[in-house]
């Protein structure tokens, strides 16, 4: 009997995390660790680490996570999907890397395109500006076969020392750091062979601006508009695309309700508003770029007000509906 070739359509098989855990276990002492530092435009910077952390390292960015996953082996962890489930008590979540492009081109530069890659200077690159740390764990019995532990900097764990002290001695002295980190103890995200492994989903997401379950549900409400709405858009441009590259419509669009105002209302609104909305010929709404749509949103959403005090026009950023006055019933 032939066996049916293996192709580049044979969906691969996710990674075991659980034997990736039993074997790395085995192989720790083979382990070779390199960092780098990532900005908010995701560029990586190759970072010098000091021999005196040796001791620390695997412990603060690998063996906590493994001991969790082994752990975890014992008493019902299961693996889920991350696009497809939400996060509980003993659930991992796990997604590919393809599917989440700042974490794959991350991935990508340092292992082919690091020649390029200036180290990282705090008086260049301001630590407020680094978004994450990468830890790169290769074997030196294979240094191409590698993992990556991903941690989140936030300013919260960051000390600069322009008007820092430190204690040493019995007093108090000037900080002699250009800044300190104080490293997260929490395993965060991991990569493996492809997968994601997310061990926290907030700083998963937050890490690379990667937020499924909201874009999903904004394809959803977009779908709902094109049916209720005319709108026009210009050569290669449709409400797709412009929502996706504009978070605060993504936003916004969680919570609208779709067909509560009506194309003619929206337009009347407008005018009552001395916006610039524009229509074409044919009397679809016109959106030329990102701020046309945060105005149409805006208006099928009621975010326009006049104050009835001082006549000013404001748009609210947040509203919550009140009770009816006492006596009269409620409208609709």
């Amino acid at each position: 009997m032939n066996e049916t070739p293996e192709t580049s359509e044979t969906p691969r098989e996710p990674t075991d995390i659980f034997q990736w855990a039993n074997l790395t276990d085995g192989a720790k002492h083979d382990l070779h660790v390199e960092f780098f530092l990532f900005n908010r435009n995701y560029t990586p910077y190759s970072l010098r680490v000091g021999n005196d952390l040796d001791a620390q390292l695997k412990p603060l960015f690998l063996l906590d996570m493994m001991s969790q996953v082994e752990l975890g082996a014992g008493t019902g962890l299961t693996v889920r999907d991350y696009e497809l489930s939400e996060k509980e008590d003993n659930v991992l979540l796990r997604t590919e890397l393809e599917k989440v492009r700042h974490a794959d081109t991350l991935i990508h530069l340092i292992e082919h395109e690091r020649h390029d890659m200036v180290e990282f200077s705090e008086q260049e690159h301001e630590i407020k500006r680094i978004k994450g740390m990468i830890a790169r764990f290769s074997y030196k019995s294979d240094p191409k076969k590698a993992f990556y532990v991903f941690k989140q900097i936030s300013a919260a764990n960051v000390i600069q020392g322009e008007t820092s002290w430190q204690f040493s001695d019995g007093k108090f002295e000037t900080f002699k750091a250009d800044f300190a980190w104080k490293v997260p103890t929490d395993s965060q995200v991991l990569i493996v062979d492809g997968d994601i492994f997310i061990f926290n989903q907030s700083k998963f997401e937050r890490l690379f601006n990667y937020e499924f379950k909201k874009q999903l549900l904004a394809d959803q409400k977009v779908a709902e508009i094109e049916k209720l709405y005319k709108l026009s858009f210009p050569d290669g441009l449709d409400l797709q695309t412009v929502v996706r590259e504009r978070k605060k419509a993504v936003n916004k669009l969680q919570k609208l309700e779709v067909g509560a105002i009506t194309q003619e209302q929206a337009l009347s609104y407008a005018d009552d508003m001395q916006l610039e909305l524009m229509t074409d010929d044919a009397g679809a709404i016109i959106i030329m770029d990102g701020n046309d749509l945060d105005m149409f949103v805006n208006l099928i959403n009621e975010d326009y007000i006049t104050s009835q005090i001082t006549g000013k026009r404001y748009e609210i950023k947040a509203k919550r509906a009140l009770d009816e006055p006492e006596g009269e019933p409620p409208r609709g």
